[in-house]
């Protein structure tokens, strides 16, 4: 009995699907998205992002938190 493996699909960058090439820092909902629980940032290889789009969603993200748009820990963390 011949056993198939089942081979995983690759997860598409969201960004490159819809063709997005700037992310704005002042768009909480879709940065929190890609933020743990916690306020950690969710990985490349979890999210399915691109390595252009996942540095700058990272760096989306990091403005975000510098401008006190976002937290850098939850609430229930600290």
């Amino acid at each position: 009995m011949a056993e198939f493996i089942e081979k995983k699909r690759r997860k598409l960058c969201r960004f490159c699907e819809n063709k997005i090439q700037y992310l704005d820092f002042k768009d909480e909902r879709l940065l929190r998205r890609f933020m743990t629980e916690r306020g950690k940032i969710v990985p490349r290889r979890i999210s399915g992002n691109c390595a252009n789009h996942q540095r700058k969603l990272t760096a989306a993200i990091k403005r975000g938190r510098h401008m006190a748009i976002m937290p850098f820990a939850s609430e229930s963390f600290r």
